[in-house]
């Protein structure tokens, strides 16, 4: 996402841990559960949890820059760094992103709506005029085998720059075609595609000058009807904007005034959405908030607002939050380490109560809001919790209770894997306060805690989590606990798997 209208697009100091090994101990403020009883609310896509590789990742270019080590404000030079395109296939980084499948893989982003693909073995050095980026066969190619590798389905976007327009200014498929074809002769499959990435800030991400909500709807019917004769089996996934919000004076163009002719027209409802900016576009949020109800609840507001325009214009098309993090630009400076886990799994809780289907974080390894450091590939802290996230909530989604502690957050789904059992999520967002769960059945409890928060290590139930020697991920092992109060640190997050839960819904 560029800077343009970002500002816009999200309205919007980590305390040491106490010092208990593990977390499950301490105080006040109680919460029964009672899994067995605990109803279905709804269903979410096995590949829920996605994410982003950005296209500019795959072609190499210049992308968010790294931040300094000195803490200062940023300039318009500091914004981007050239960097060489993703080693895809790379044993670690694919074993990592093989632990989180199925999932969606995305490849998109602003520069994707710029790229010219080159459909020959020899590539140019210089993208055609009105491009400003080349994608090569090779480099497609390394996506189509690193989505085999770990069981990802492809969903990306197309150029949408003058370059692929013809001398009317309308928007021609032969582009898409080609790469569609590509894809095909290489025994790959694109299952889902958006027009281009982030409409409504068309007038900064690649668009021609000028364009508008009456060029977006013509240039949608024509890939509409050439995506139901080329690639019928591939979702039609949209609009893909940012950035709307209740008000009326957001600037650039309406999600709204894009869905008036042709909302129905999709498969899939997509949006994207942020807390904030990164201090590269100007964003100056502080990291003591990062805890707040207020924070966490932006994702909320977000899915509000774009629900609603689901229900006017698509209705019963399923959501799709096809690009998130924490902040827009590259992520904040806390983005990478412990402090920001906890906005990215209660996110997930959240959506996945509301119904959202598929939650597609930005991004699997660039920048600070990436899951895995993008020059070594080793795990950061959001990792872990994805990881955990995958192997112990299921499918199913569960309504947890409405009766919670302050600062407590609850979420229950079916176990992935286990006939009637349960797992709980709870979240202890206090700096000072622990609070307490009632369980009624035993249960493996699983808890994510950090020295610092704004650290870049994070510990399951009192040991460091890593990489083995040989590039394995570690044992991650519950500790059983008896039935009874479960006592959660502050700044904690808990997974409770309970096996005997027999829950009728979970079977």
């Amino acid at each position: 996402m560029p800077r343009g209208g970002l500002l816009d697009a999200a309205r919007v100091t980590g305390l040491a841990l106490l010092a208990a090994g593990t977390s499950c101990a301490a105080h006040a403020g109680t919460v029964s559960i009672a899994p067995a009883g605990l109803r279905a609310i709804g269903t979410i896509d096995p590949r829920f949890q996605s994410y982003n590789i950005e296209m500019v990742e795959v072609t190499g270019g210049r992308f968010w820059k790294p931040y300094p080590q000195a803490m200062r404000a940023w300039a318009d030079k500091d914004r981007y760094s050239y960097r060489p395109p993703i080693d895809l296939g790379n044993t670690r980084l694919r074993k990592l992103a093989a632990a989180l499948s199925p999932a969606y893989l995305r490849v998109s982003g602003t520069w994707a709506n710029a790229t010219f693909f080159a459909d020959t073995e020899s590539a140019p050095a210089a993208p055609p005029p009105g491009f400003n980026a080349v994608l090569s066969r090779a480099q497609w190619r390394g996506v189509v085998d690193f989505a085999r590798a770990v069981d990802a389905e492809i969903v990306t976007s197309f150029a949408i720059s003058p370059g692929s327009r013809d001398a009317d200014g309308l928007w021609r498929p032969d582009q898409a075609q080609r790469l569609i074809d590509y894809t095909r002769s290489l025994g790959g499959h694109i299952a889902a595609a958006e027009f281009m990435n982030e409409p409504t800030l068309a007038a900064t991400s690649g668009a021609p000058p000028g364009y508008d909500a009456k060029a977006y709807v013509r240039d949608v019917g024509i890939f509409r009807e050439w995506m139901l004769r080329a690639a019928p089996q591939t979702l039609i996934v949209g609009p893909g904007s940012v950035g709307d919000s209740a008000s009326t004076g957001a600037s650039g163009l309406r999600t709204r005034d894009l869905l008036a002719a042709s909302g129905a027209g999709v498969d899939r409802f997509s949006y994207h959405h942020y807390n904030t900016i990164s201090p590269r576009c100007g964003g100056r949020d502080e990291p003591a908030r990062a805890l707040s109800e207020a924070w966490l609840a932006r994702t909320d507001a977000a899915l509000s607002t774009y629900k609603s325009l689901r229900d006017e214009f698509a209705p019963d098309k399923p959501i799709w939050l096809t690009e998130t993090a924490d902040a827009a630009c590259g992520g904040n400076r806390w983005d990478k380490t412990f402090l920001d886990t906890f906005r990215y799994l209660d996110q997930l809780g959240r959506l996945a109560r509301a119904g959202v289907q598929v939650v597609m974080h930005n991004t699997l390894a660039a920048s600070d809001y990436g899951l895995l450091d993008e020059k070594t590939f080793r795990p950061r802290p959001n990792y872990w919790g994805a990881l955990l996230w995958r192997r112990l909530m299921g499918t199913t989604v569960l309504d947890a209770g409405a009766a919670m502690a302050s600062g407590l957050h609850v979420y229950a789904h079916c176990h992935p894997s286990k006939r009637g059992a349960v797992t709980v999520l709870a979240i202890n967002i206090s700096r000072s306060t622990a609070r307490t769960i009632m369980m009624p059945l035993p249960a493996e409890c699983y808890t994510l805690q950090a020295a610092g928060l704004k650290g870049a290590t994070v510990q399951l139930n009192g040991k460091t989590l890593a990489l083995t020697d040989g590039d394995g991920l570690p044992h991650l092992a519950g500790r059983t606990i008896e039935a009874g109060p479960v006592h959660l640190a502050p700044e904690t997050i808990t997974f409770l798997a309970i096996p005997g839960a027999a829950n009728s819904a979970c079977r």
